[in-house]
Formats: C-alpha cells, structure tokens, sequence
C-alpha cells in the first residue's frame, strides 16, 4: 500500500511539475542567473526509458528534478564548499527534503515517498554529478547508511524522532560504527534501569561535526560478537557527547569528519533499534544498500571524468596533433569506458534482486570491489593525459583522484570484500 501511495505520489509530482518547488520559508531561492556556475560538469548523452534495463519514466524524472536542484542549490557553491572544508549541511539537507531526496524508498507514514531501491540507486547516481565527492557522501550517509535499519525495525516512536526529521532535512545523521585502532566494536552501552549508560569513542564519523543524532553501534553484552551488539539512536547533544576534533583528511574536503567520545552518556533503553543484540546483523543489512549506493554515486563521476578528459585532450596538443589523437590514449578511454559500463550492469543487476527481496551481499561486495579499484585506476589514468594541470587542485580530475581513494577504505575496506566475496564461494580456510 506504501508502495503504490508513493508511486502515486510521484506521478503526481512530476505531472504537476511540482517536485522542484520550495517553499518561503527556506529564505528565498536565489534566481537562477544568480547560480549559473562557471564551471559545468561533462556528462554524457542521457539515456531514455526505453534504453534503461530497470529505470521507468518516474526515475527520469527523478533524476531530472534533482539535476536542476544541484546545479542551483550545490554546484556553484562546491568550490567555496571545498576550500572552507564544511558544507552547511542543514541547509542543504533541508532543501534536499523539501523535494523529496532524503526519503526516496522509506515509509510514506514517515516523510518518504514509499519506492522501491531502484529509485535511491537512480537518486545516488545523479549525485555523481555534484562537483566533489564529499557532499554526495554526506547525503549518502543520511539516506542510506544511518536510516535503513531505523525504517525497517525501529519503533513508531524512534521513528517519529528520528526518521522522519531525518527524512525532512530538520535533522543530520552521522553513523558510528569505525573505532581507532579496534578491529572490532570497544564501545559498551551498559543498562541501568531504563537507560544506557555509553563509554568508548567512534572515528572517522562523516558529518559528526553537524550532526543531530548518531546511528551507534555498540556493545550491549558479553556475549558472542556477532549477538552481543545493538543499533542505537543517540542525540549528539546529550551530556557526555564530545567532538574532540575536525579531521582532516587527502580527500572529500567539503565534507567534516569528526572524532567523539562518550563518556558516561545517557540514552533511554527505548532508543535501542529493533531487537537487542541484533544490531550486528541489522548493520550487515544497510551494509547492502551503502556499497549499492556508493557504486551508482561513483559511476556518474566517472563518466564525467572521462567525458571531461576526452574534451580537455581534444584541446592539448603534443607532438602536433591533439593528444587525444595518440592511439594510445584513446584505446585507454575506451578500456575504461567499458570498464565503466560493465560495473553499471554488475550494479543494475544486484538491484533488481535487491528490490526482489534477495540477499546480494556477494554482488553488493562485489560491486564495491570493482567500483573502488576501478575509480583508483580511472583517476589515475585519466590525470596523466591532462599533464601538469592534472596536478593542481583546479580541475574535475585531480579532486576525483583524492575523493576517489577513500572507495576502497570506507564501508568496508577491498580486503573486506575479498573476505565476504570468498566466504560466499565457500573458499576461506576453517579456523
């Protein structure tokens, strides 16, 4: 019934032209001669429904409304965005939920429009076409890292609290799950009567400098590792709650990473997601959907890399005739075009299944296997055919170089891949 009340929905939306309005209170949206960024992101040709093998009409419209959201609202600003290291999160995310991005595939009752994940995949990729790779990734992470597990097995109550301003833009979302120098989860949420009490620390926290409430994991009892955890919803401004600092990092500048610890925070027993000591198992689920997301995020960039150094070698001349001429050179764009191609499918393919209600971890590691290597390869080749102006800071490639690295760290690093892709094929070695 959600399903069919957010298709709906969107027919309505797109039929009225009306997805892309906001509303007063948001200040006023600036006039679009005021917006005209001078730097214009390379795509390629776009396709139409019926070239698509899972988009319909309603996810190119989608695509469409968001296109013209990021060329007003984000774009222009990406540079400034940059250099100041921070994005104004709650402004944008407000703006986002205002038109309906921040809850593509959640509950109706709660804010969504009630689709399935080929709609956030559709979402996820035209973000690809923000000119840096940190605030794609701030928004991944509220959409499809920090709420999966709260739509799908949290309380009414947690979802009142936390879901739906997290779906409207009032609320920022940041995900604590990696600790420094832990392999595995350290921070103890330990009950006492109708709370827990939380000590420990989480690192590498995208949007922890802004966020309003934390989607922690954290361990509830001694028992086994993989029953021992629990998903909880955790205010950023209860008592206890430090941000000992603003990391910087090689890439994804625009995009604050923050350190916190917790000492002796309180949190009522209520905000425990679902079943105690399930959240181990939730957290594997979002995994699903984050490497899903990161790989159709990815993708998007990378045809723009690509498209962007076939016209700046069109222009670069060496030996007389345009380097793009070099055989050399446009038989290694043409590799990495169907490099490109061939993780779309890969990707399109676990969607299908996903939204069939079919586990695709292995196509999902899989995926963001390919998609990481792949983007490492890509910036790389890519950056020496612009030559020295592939190593300033001022072009489309050297920004994807630096954002790109962090696809084989985050969400489960390569090696992590390997482990899940070879525990599927029945390949790892007994203890």
């Amino acid at each position: 019934m959600a399903l069919r009340k957010g298709a709906l929905h969107l027919n309505l939306l797109v039929r009225s032209r009306n997805f892309y309005k906001f509303n007063s209170l948001l200040g006023g949206v600036r006039s679009l001669s005021e917006k005209v960024s001078s730097k214009q992101v390379t795509t390629s040709v776009p396709e139409t429904t019926g070239d698509h093998l899972i988009y319909t009409q309603e996810h190119f419209a989608l695509k469409e409304s968001l296109r013209k959201l990021i060329d007003q609202e984000i774009n222009p600003y990406v540079d400034q965005w940059e250099a100041e290291g921070t994005f104004p999160a709650h402004k944008i995310f407000k703006i986002l939920g205002n038109a309906g991005f921040l809850g593509v595939n959640k509950p109706v009752e709660y804010g969504g429009l009630g689709l399935d994940y080929s709609f956030s995949v559709a979402v996820a990729e035209e973000l690809g076409n923000i000119r840096c790779g940190g605030i794609p990734m701030a928004i991944g992470v509220q959409t499809d890292m920090t709420t999966p597990a709260l739509a799908r097995f949290g309380s009414d109550e947690l979802k009142k609290e936390f879901l739906l301003p997290s779906i409207t833009g009032d609320k920022v979302a940041c995900l604590g799950v990696s600790e420094y120098g832990a392999l595995s989860i350290k921070t103890k949420a330990v009950r006492k009567g109708d709370e827990y009490v939380i000590n420990g620390g989480k690192m590498w926290t995208t949007n922890g400098t802004q966020a309003d409430w934390m989607c922690l994991l954290a361990n509830t009892s001694d028992g086994p590792p993989h029953r021992n955890k629990s998903l909880i919803c955790l205010p950023m401004n209860l008592p206890g709650v430090q941000i000992t600092r603003k990391i910087d990092k090689l890439g994804m500048w625009s995009s604050d990473t923050a350190e916190v610890f917790f000492d002796d925070v309180h949190v009522p027993y209520k905000n425990v997601i679902g079943q105690e000591g399930m959240g181990f198992t939730y957290q594997m689920l979002q995994f699903q959907e984050e490497r899903l997301w990161s790989v159709a995020n990815v993708l998007t960039t990378m045809d723009n890399i690509i498209q962007d150094t076939i016209q700046y070698t069109r222009q670069r001349k060496i030996f007389k005739q345009p380097v793009l001429h070099h055989q050399a050179v446009h038989f290694r764009l043409a590799e990495l075009q169907t490099e490109v191609e061939l993780l779309r499918s890969l990707l399109y393919r676990a969607t299908a299944l996903y939204i069939k209600g079919n586990d695709v971890t292995k196509l999902a590691s899989m995926a963001k296997l390919k998609g990481g290597r792949l983007a490492r390869e890509l910036s790389d080749s890519c950056l020496q055919y612009w030559g020295g102006m592939g190593y300033t800071s001022d072009v489309s490639v050297s920004r994807f170089y630096r954002d790109s690295r962090l696809m084989s760290i985050g969400a489960g690093a390569d090696e992590v891949m390997l482990g899940i892709i070879c525990k599927y094929m029945d390949t790892l070695p007994g203890k």
